[in-house]
Parts: structure tokens; sequence; C-alpha cells
């Protein structure tokens, strides 16, 4: 038996970045607005940074991977044929849970690499467009930063000081002050002091697990409890498996399971899609019909491909026994864009950002690298507390090759087919890290690291999903307009980081929300037709 249930204005399916900030400014606008989310509302006292044995859970049941995890409301994504992999969280929240909140923006030629580099496509919006949605998701999510950075745009100060950078911050920024190089502290969702009614960081390290504070800007504590407010609805444990679509094409409400199986059906106005780069294809792919026979929203036959995660790499330096390199937060400290805009001098078009990391807990390093037998407790001892690296983020030119697809064999437990992904580095990128590990290994011994370990490529940094329901101006080579509007159904928005032309080098969130926040901006100013 299917439960129905009566008509909304718009669904928003997902409740991460993307269609939580969706959610609210929509809700705020006046439009009646359901958001259905796979996974459930988590208790922020059960993650693992409050815990003795985190580091056994991030390993486990709070991996970022959902292969290894294999929660009841994760999907598995079979990432066989990729050379990197994907990693993402379900729950009230979505993979903000996760996030380190590091949060630099877009630079404005991200927007023109085709213009600038002759490479990849224009976006059909600018930085400008976006500039305004910044600042407001940035005041909704709290941003600790400093206000002048010569390496970006003029903008609007932030609304805490920074992070504190710590000893070990303060080491590396003067080893790039001494070679001549650009940094700045990083941007940050995350308090670094009280901010509208969440406390500030107590400094604890592990925040990629959550954080039972609330003082790390994830959108369960932030949007979701305002736009609530508004009037919208949350359901969690509701996974979507069909937009459903009438003879002329236009959606017409989705199809879901809840926790125990049972089917309902939602009717609405509209659709907003906020599942990822790799949900979102999964999803549209599978909503095959009689209007939409290749999927839906897929006339240009785009829709999974140009995949983009970011090229990862980096080094790490073992520096003399000192003040401990775990305490504070994991990724928040400083970050570099001298080697970001395009030098064909060094044998790779577009460039990378450095961002550094900390040092890892007792468990992770006992067994991240030091080796086992007689010297493992020497290797232990020199490394424990005393390491630091620069991870290199490298922009990941769109390729059609590079893609999802549906799997013709693994399904989730209710019968949808997971996602197959196809991803391979090309050589621009393979070129790019090389030149990031080499200058990452000259600033560490700049900064006093007595030794100094590369990684060439990191296979497990598929943080960042986009590209695969691309933006632009022509139906035949995108598959949504700049406002997130499909070309093949003018009721049917996406609004996260699939909807990418080019990836850029730095972390997509506060460009995927920005872009969520236009979305539902011009749907309030101009799409009046869709409330009820």
């Amino acid at each position: 038996m299917v439960t129905s249930h009566d008509r909304v204005d718009f669904i928003v399916i997902g409740s991460g970045a993307s269609g939580a900030a969706a959610t609210w400014k929509l809700a705020q606008g006046g439009f009646k607005v359901l958001c259905l989310e796979q996974g459930p509302w988590v208790d922020h006292s059960t993650h693992p940074t409050n815990k003795a044995n985190w580091e056994e859970l991030s390993r486990t049941k709070w991996h970022y991977h959902p292969n290894v995890r294999k929660g009841p409301s994760d999907y598995y994504v079979n990432d066989d044929d990729s050379d990197v992999k994907v990693l993402m969280y379900n729950a009230l929240g979505g993979s903000t849970i996760h996030w380190t909140g590091h949060v630099p923006r877009f630079h404005p030629s991200d927007f023109r690499v085709k213009t600038l580099d002759g490479v990849a496509d224009d976006w059909p919006i600018s930085y400008w467009d976006l500039e305004k949605f910044y600042d407001e998701n940035d005041e909704l999510m709290g941003c600790s930063g400093i206000h002048g950075d010569p390496a970006n745009p003029d903008r609007s100060p932030r609304q805490m000081a920074p992070v504190p950078l710590g000893h070990d911050g303060e080491r590396v920024a003067r080893a790039f002050d001494r070679l001549g190089w650009h940094w700045w502290p990083s941007d940050s969702h995350i308090n670094s002091e009280p901010y509208r009614g969440r406390p500030a960081c107590n400094n604890c390290g592990p925040l990629g697990y959550g954080c039972s504070l609330k003082a790390k800007a994830m959108t369960d504590v932030t949007y979701l409890p305002e736009a609530m407010e508004h009037g919208a609805e949350v359901r969690a444990n509701a996974t979507v498996y069909n937009i459903a679509t009438g003879a002329d094409g236009r959606v017409t409400g989705v199809n879901y399971y809840d926790a125990d199986g049972g089917e309902h059906w939602q009717p609405a106005n509209a659709v907003i899609v906020g599942c990822n780069g790799i949900g979102t294809p999964r999803m549209l792919l599978h909503a095959a019909s009689d209007s939409h026979p290749t999927g839906l929203a897929n006339s240009s036959g785009l829709v999974g491909k140009n995949l983009m995660f970011h090229v990862y790499a980096g080094a790490t330096g073992i520096f003399p026994k000192g003040e401990p390199t775990y305490r504070g937060p994991l990724a928040n400290i400083i970050m570099s864009q001298e080697f970001y805009e395009t030098d064909l001098s060094r044998g790779f078009v577009r460039g990378y950002t450095f961002q550094m990391g900390r040092g890892m807990g007792p468990a992770s390093t006992a067994v991240g690298g030091v080796s086992w037998g007689s010297n493992h407790h020497r290797e232990f001892d020199e490394r424990f507390g005393n390491v630091n690296g620069l991870g290199v983020i490298g922009e990941d030119l769109p390729l059609e090759s590079n893609r999802v697809t549906l799997d013709p064999e693994i399904r989730d437990r209710w019968g949808i087919p997971a996602p197959r992904v196809h991803y391979k580095l090309d050589e621009n990128s393979k070129r790019m890290l090389a030149h990031g590990v080499k200058q990452a290994r000259t600033a560490l011994l700049e900064a006093g690291a007595v030794r100094v370990f590369e990684n060439q490529h990191n296979v497990n940094a598929g943080w960042h999903l986009m590209g695969t329901a691309r933006m632009g101006d022509n139906p035949k080579r995108s598959v949504v307009d700049g406002y997130g509007q499909a070309h093949d159904a003018d009721n049917l928005f996406i609004v996260d980081g699939s909807v990418f032309v080019t990836g850029a080098g730095v972390n997509p969130t506060p460009t995927i929300q920005a872009i969520a926040l236009r979305t539902a901006d011009y749907i309030i100013r101009e799409r009046t037709d869709l409330k009820s």
C-alpha cells in the first residue's frame, strides 16, 4: 500500500550543504517546502569527537567511505574502476557532518578557464553573480577569518576572528615568508568565538568526524533548524527512488521509502535535487521514463559525465620535538595560493592550493606509516605529535570519460542500482601534483622538518563530488541553466556540486551553497507560478 501526502510547492531531496540552504531560503520566501533526507537525525553526543575510542570509530561506523561504514542509510558505490575512492555521509546535514569546514572561495578566473587558458568551458555565471550569496552563506554558517587576502577579491569582513594558527601554523607561515610565497589564514566555518547560539571550538582536533559541541557549522545545526522555524518540513529516513514526470516531461512529485520499507507518494509543484555529484546523476539516470527515455534531464547525454573530484597529493614533515602538532582543528590553519593561476612554464594548466594539516592521534600514527617490528616504538616516538603536512588540492579538469553510470548488477536494499564510477587522472593532473609535491617538500624543509615523506597521489581523497550535471546556456552541452533549472523540465532544479562546469583548486562547499542560495533567490523572484 502506498501512502499519499498533501501536495507541497517544493520537494528538496538531500539535506547537506546545498539542500539545506535551498530549503531555508525557499521557506523564508513563503514557499511550502519539504526536505527529504535518506539518512537519520544524528545525536551530536554520539559524534566521535568526545569519545575515548574516536580513532576506532573513525575507521568503522564513522568512516568517510560508505562502503566501509555500511550504515543502514548508505548505498554502495562501485569505485573499482576509479583512481579515487568516493567519500560521503548520509544523514541530516549530509557530508557537512564529516567536513572540516575549510571554506575558501573560487577565484573570478575559475569561472573563465576557456577564455583564459583555452581548456574546459566557461561557466554561464561569474564570481560576481555569487558574491552576495557567498556573504549570505557566511552569515548563516559563521565564518572565522581575516580580511585582506591579496590572492582573492576584496570582500566583506568575516563574522569572527580566525581560528588560531597555533605554533605549528606560525612555523610554516614563517617558512612561506622566507620563500616569498603567498599564505593566508584559512577561512573556516568553525567558530572561533560563540556565534548564533553555538559555542567556540575547543581545539580538540578531529573535527572531520562531527562536532559534539556544534562549533563546526553543520547544516543540521545551522540552516535546517531555521528553515523549520520558517515552516519547512524535514523528513528523515526517506529514500527517494523515483522522481515522477508527466506526459509533458514536467516533474509531478517523488516516490520514496521510509525506514521500514513503506512506500510513499509525495506530489509537488517542483523538485530540487541536492544529492552531490554521485547521488544526483544516479537519481536522474534511474528516473528514466517515457518522456525522458535516457534519464531525467538527460537530452544532452551529459548526465553523469565530466565527473571531477579534485586531485590530491602532498608531503608530511617530521619536526624536532616541541609543542604537540595534533592540537587544534585538523585542517583550518593556513593556505597558500602561490601556484594557483596558470603558468605554462610549470608544465600544466590551471593550478593548486596548499592546505596545511596537523598530526594524527596515537592509534592513527601507529598504523599510518610507522613500520612494524623492532623500529616501531622509535618511529612512533619520532612521529607522534611532531608532524605537519601540506596537502596539494589541484584543479581537476572535466573529461566526459570520467563519469557515473548505473551499475548493472549491484543494488541497494531497496533495489535501486548502485552508482558505478569511472575515473582516471589525466596527464595534466599528474604533472600538477608532481609540481605541488616538490614545492611542498621545499616548504616543509624550510620550516625545519628533519625528514619529509611524499604522497604523489591520495587515492582516498574523493571528498569533492562535482560536474556530473553541469550548467550552461546551451541545452546540447549542459544539463541545467545558470540558475540550476533543468533544460528539459522547467520545474526541476539541481543545486549541488554536480552543476559545476570546472572544479577550481579549492574546496567547493561555499560555492555549492552560494549556488543553492542564488537558485532559491531566482525562484522567489521569478517562479511564483510554483507557489500554491
